[in-house]
C-alpha cells in the first residue's frame, strides 16, 4: 500500500514542523489506515514510517492512536451485533468474523508490543534494581540467621 503523496525531503518537512503529526495521529486514530492518514497529513508513509524511528514521542503517540482507532473497531462491532445490523454501507453484509479476529490480533499484538516497551526512567530502573537487590541481601541474612541457629 504506497502512498500517492510524493515525499518530502528531510528539509521540507521539518520546515513545515511537527504540524503533519497531529493531522497524521487524529486520522490514524479516525480510520485506523496508515496510507489515509499519510496522505491527509501530506506526507509519504516512507516519512510517517522514520518519523515514528526517530522521535520516541511520535512513535508512543503513533501507539496511542492505533489503540484509538481499533477501539472505535471493536465499539462499532459491538453496535452492529447489538442492533442486528449485518449490512455495510453499500448493501454488502458485514463481516463479522473476519472483524473480530483482527481485533483479537491486534489485541494480541498490542499486549507484546505493551509488556516489551515501557515508559520508565533509568532512575526508576535503578531503583527497582536496588530494591531487588535489598530483598535478595535480606533473604540471604534471613537464611544464614536460621542455618547458625540450627546449627547451634
Amino acid at each position: 500500500m504506497a502512498s500517492n503523496v510524493p515525499a518530502r525531503s528531510r528539509s521540507e518537512s521539518t520546515a513545515s514542523g511537527k504540524h503533519w503529526q497531529k493531522r497524521f495521529l487524529d486520522t490514524l486514530s479516525a480510520t485506523s489506515n496508515l496510507e489515509r492518514a499519510a496522505g491527509n497529513a501530506g506526507v509519504s508513509i516512507a516519512e510517517a514510517c522514520q518519523a515514528r524511528r526517530d522521535e520516541p514521542d511520535f512513535a508512543r503517540a503513533w501507539q496511542a492512536a492505533l489503540a484509538d482507532g481499533y477501539l472505535g473497531l471493536e465499539m462499532e462491532v459491538i453496535r452492529r451485533l447489538r442492533e442486528g445490523d449485518a449490512k455495510t454501507g453499500d448493501g454488502e453484509k458485514f463481516d463479522f468474523a473476519n472483524a473480530i479476529r483482527l481485533l483479537a490480533a491486534h489485541r494480541d499484538s498490542a499486549g507484546r508490543v505493551a509488556s516489551q516497551v515501557r515508559d520508565v526512567s533509568a532512575a526508576e530502573v535503578r531503583a527497582s534494581i536496588d530494591r531487588k537487590i535489598e530483598d535478595i541481601r535480606r533473604r540471604i541474612a534471613r537464611e544464614k540467621a536460621a542455618a547458625e541457629g540450627q546449627g547451634g
